[in-house]
């Protein structure tokens, strides 16, 4: 009587996919994660502007001069002036920020990632 043998692991042109698949994905974290950091350090800088005194009160190009200086701080390269737009309410001012970032994966392929972030900021 002859035993069947049963296979067992993985063969190597499963494991040469295997680390092809973890390879390309390796890509991805390391090319969208820098983008994604600094979209929360552009919201970060929009909601400080809520905790300056008399930010409502200011013209609308120290309002920009604020934000720039502490997208400045925060080593942010993908906005500027001609991504803010301030907008002056009744009882306050709202600060917005739209800016889209493209960045090559390889070869002709490029990833774009849009963001529209905003905040109002209330007279005290």
């Amino acid at each position: 009587m002859q035993t069947v043998n049963k296979q067992q692991g993985m063969s190597a042109i499963g494991a040469a996919l295997l680390l092809v698949l973890i390879g390309f994905l390796t890509l991805l974290v390391l090319k969208i994660a820098p983008i994604y950091i600094e979209g929360f350090k552009v919201e970060s800088s929009l909601e400080s502007l809520k905790n300056q005194p008399e930010v409502a009160a200011k013209t609308g190009p120290e309002i920009e001069q604020l934000l720039l200086n502490r997208l400045d701080i925060n080593d942010v390269d993908s906005v500027g002036p001609q991504h803010i737009e301030i907008k002056r309410l009744d009882r306050g001012v709202t600060v917005s920020v739209k800016y889209e970032v493209r960045r090559e994966m390889f070869g002709n392929v490029d990833v774009v990632v849009k963001f529209d972030r905003s905040v109002t900021v209330l007279a005290r």
